[in-house]
């Protein structure tokens, strides 16, 4: 039964001993009951005070219920409302649930029993409209899915790869850089999942040594080696009929890779210690802050395991490259810090979302956070000023860091390139990522962040030149 004691009942009846006496019906059954004598005294008192349901009469002097119940259409109040009515007048009454959606109609005399029966029906259809309509608020605040937040080109890409491979058992490779939100994402591909009602296990690769990691995901025997003195029940067994997620795969020893990777192709596991073989039903979803080829590249990742888990790939973008959603993320982390610190700020003032506009944030969402964190603190309600941030030795290190790169990728000759006269646009823009893959001592990160291109867009480049080169050798 729904809590009857924060139900309330607002009556209203123009004949005050009708009016008295349901009032005291209601209370009697539970509720609270407010009375007014016409539906403009009850406008009022709704707008003091919102009811969770309404009692009216039909014909009343003044507004009566037919204008009560219009007015609140007119301003979409979705307040319950059950219609009274006297002998004689029931296709009145249908005709206003019918055409002004009130939510029921009683004939008098009313019976206790079954206005009861009513009330905790209305109250609990209005529960479910607002759960519904806060619901509704998320979905959009957020974006599309959950968590995730943002309405960008870039993100709408997110949501829609997201979208078309979570309802399938493929394994996905979620690649971006560190704050970006990868586990988000590997979250909502397991709550939109047919495995949503199964385990959503993640396992940090980076944190864990090679002997703590492969106990971590396939198990341990009790025994199988010093201080393991119970059996330990791995990831991939704890996961099972759901999905692990295994983030920071680039760091995962080179030799746990190959077990992972048996486990990937048997769908079996066999904990540490153990001799028997036994089967899991997981899926597996994977992310690594590295590129995938220069990690393949410096033996960091094994490539078949690599093609093994990047059956489908998403990535995410940096929120250098997504800056119109900042506002929308700014307010969603600040509701959470509201509650957590007991702050009250309402958003962000004009001259904090232009610092934060003009910033890199390399440490990207997580990074965020951690600012307004500090922010919310300092200004403990309203808007958060730019007097509250602490992005000063932040973005001076960064734009000092970022300097010295492209002094160093100037070099001696400064930062001209020779090419030959009729050299065409592709020719110069070739020779130019050279230079500074030269001068950055080939690290593809530096000098995507000069080049002002990201670093996927980059490998894309490297590899269109290594294609032109090759088809001009065999030429």
């Amino acid at each position: 039964m729904p809590n009857t004691t924060a139900t309330r009942v607002l009556v209203v009846d123009d004949d005050a001993r009708q009016r008295e006496g349901l009032g005291a019906m209601v209370a009697s059954l539970g509720f609270e009951a407010v009375t007014a004598a016409d539906g403009r005294e009850a406008l009022e008192l709704h707008a003091e005070n919102p009811a969770d349901l309404i009692l009216t009469d039909l014909m009343m002097p003044g507004l009566d219920g037919f204008g009560l119940l219009k007015n609140l259409e007119e301003h979409g109040d979705r307040t319950p409302t059950i219609v009274l009515t006297g002998f004689g007048s029931i296709e009145k009454a249908i005709s206003v649930v019918h055409d002004l959606k009130a939510f029921w109609f009683l004939e008098k005399p009313v019976q206790p029993s079954v206005l009861r029966v009513l009330i905790e029906r209305a109250a609990t259809q209005n529960r479910l409209l607002e759960e519904t309509a806060v619901l509704s608020r998320q979905l959009s605040f957020h974006g599309v899915l959950g968590d995730l937040v943002g309405s960008s080109g870039a993100m709408r890409q997110v949501y829609s790869e997201i979208q078309q491979v979570a309802p399938t058992s493929a394994s996905v490779l979620i690649t971006g850089e560190s704050g970006t939100g990868k586990e988000l994402v590997a979250r909502a591909l397991h709550r939109l999942s047919p495995r949503a009602g199964g385990p959503f296990v993640p396992v940090n690769c980076a944190a864990l040594t090679e002997t703590l990691i492969e106990s971590e995901l396939f198990g341990h025997e009790k025994g199988s080696f010093t201080g393991a003195l119970e059996r330990h029940i791995g990831c991939f067994e704890q996961a099972n009929n759901g999905t692990v997620f295994l983030d920071e795969i680039g760091d995962m020893p080179i030799g746990t890779q190959a077990k992972l990777l048996r486990v990937l192709e048997e769908r079996k596991v066999r904990r540490l210690g153990g001799k028997n073989d036994l089967p899991v039903e997981v899926r597996v979803v994977a992310a690594t802050n590295k590129v995938p080829e220069e990690a393949i590249k410096d033996k960091l990742l094994r490539e078949d395991l690599y093609y093994r888990l990047n059956v489908f790939q998403i990535m995410l973008p940096p929120l250098r490259d997504r800056k119109e959603d900042i506002p929308a993320l700014a307010d969603a982390i600040l509701m959470n810090l509201n509650k957590k610190h007991g702050c009250r700020i309402t958003g962000l003032h004009p001259g904090t979302i232009e610092r934060f506009q003009s910033y890199g944030w390399p440490g990207n969402v997580r990074e965020l956070r951690n600012v307004l964190e500090r922010a919310a603190i300092m200004a403990g309600e309203e808007l958060i000023l730019p007097k509250h941030l602490a992005m000063e030795p932040m973005a001076a290190a960064s734009e000092a860091a970022r300097e010295e790169v492209k002094q160093d990728a100037k070099g001696e000759e400064g930062d001209s390139i020779r090419v030959r006269p009729g050299a065409t646009m592709e020719e110069i823009e070739d020779a130019y990522i050279n230079l500074v893959l030269q001068r950055t001592n080939n690290n593809k990160t530096k000098a995507a962040d000069i080049l002002g291109i990201s670093v996927r867009t980059l490998h894309n480049r490297l590899g269109q030149l290594s294609n032109r080169k090759a088809t001009g050798a065999a030429l």
